[in-house]
């Protein structure tokens, strides 16, 4: 199998234990994250080789993302080590209903903000890659990344890779109107779109009025309606979406829907036990993607992009610590019984 490359920002990733504020704690749990890293890491685990390309401050905090990726068998070989710049770093509060969990940024003037086209030799980044992946989240962390994001995708198309994108709109990092105004510059050399109905309703202006305003009950078929109206637009092959019903923070009804060929394909859905839901979304894209490098038809793909994703929100931090096997396992009917 070729190499899947994916570019974006990784930060330090902060949690208060137990449930507890941040204002209260007097200890925080240290991981890694951010959504590229997330599924050249999750791609890893299932044994598809990725290549994860970014920039870091030289630094004690830039060494450990690059390690952290290193000890999954990333191939971190492009990454670019800077002496300006520093580490985002983020912190995730836990929630519990009616409180929600909540994500806190401090990722202001990062190493990867100030990259410019000219740092990243994109010919040499591809060689021997199959798939390209980024998210919305790479270009709106600066004009400069925006230039970065839209010359990587606009190689990876002209070189015959597939390039995938994850709308995944942060209002934290720009506006609405930024979103949509430099997506437009780079969407249609997107093969395979993955987002959200919010996403695709901020970034792409395409909605489907499928689920209520708290997320807590969806119709699942309108979704197709919205898959289709993208395809239309922007020509894309195949268009995915999670599907999360949210009746309280640690109870969620979770499953997928490919849409692909006029026909949309939905996963089995799964009743979760939310232990940590962040990086469940890039979980879902790393399935996708592995089944769809292999050849599974959209069925078989959507539902272990689910089950892959199902799996990622009852393990903590954001990258996903199972394997091919569980999934299968769990595609199977594997029960919640112990292991002996």
């Amino acid at each position: 199998m070729k190499t899947v490359v994916t570019f974006g920002e990784c930060m330090v990733r902060l949690s208060p234990p137990d449930f507890q504020r941040l204002e209260q704690t007097n200890a925080l749990a240290m991981s890694v994250g951010g959504a590229e890293w997330n599924v050249a890491v999750d791609l890893a685990r299932l044994d598809v080789p990725s290549r994860w390309i970014s920039a870091l401050p030289e630094n004690p905090l830039g060494r450990q993302i690059r390690n952290k990726a290193r000890e999954h068998g990333v191939d971190t070989s492009l990454v670019k080590f800077t002496k300006e710049g520093r580490a985002g770093i983020y912190f995730v509060e836990y929630g519990s209903s009616p409180r929600a969990s909540t994500v806190l940024y401090d990722r202001a003037d990062s190493a990867i903000s100030r990259l410019k086209p000219e740092d990243i030799d994109w010919e040499k980044a591809f060689a021997g890659a199959q798939w390209f992946h980024t998210t919305g989240i790479t270009p709106a962390l600066s004009e400069s990344c925006a230039k970065v994001t839209e010359l990587a995708i606009k190689t990876a198309r002209r070189m015959g890779l597939t390039v995938s994108y994850d709308l995944n709109y942060r209002g934290k990092l720009w506006s609405q109107a930024q979103a949509r105004a430099t997506t437009e510059r780079f969407i249609r050399d997107v093969n395979v779109c993955v987002g959200n109905e919010e996403d695709a309703s901020v970034v792409l202006g395409v909605k489907s009025g499928a689920a209520d305003e708290n997320y807590t009950k969806l119709d699942a078929a309108r979704y197709a309606d919205m898959a289709a109206e993208m395809t239309a637009t922007y020509g894309f092959t195949h268009v995915a979406t999670s599907l999360r019903e949210s009746p309280s923070v640690q109870r969620n009804r979770w499953g997928g829907m490919l849409y692909t060929g006029g026909k949309a394909y939905l996963s089995r859905q799964y009743d979760l036990e939310v232990i940590d839901r962040v990086g469940g979304g890039d979980s879902f894209s790393a399935g996708l993607i592995r089944s769809l490098m292999l050849g599974a038809d959209p069925q078989q793909a959507v539902e272990f992009a689910a089950a892959f994703s199902a799996l990622k929100h009852t393990i903590p931090t954001d990258m996903n610590w199972t394997t091919a096997a569980e999934v299968e396992a769990l595609l199977k009917g594997g029960g919640a019984r112990i292991k002996r």
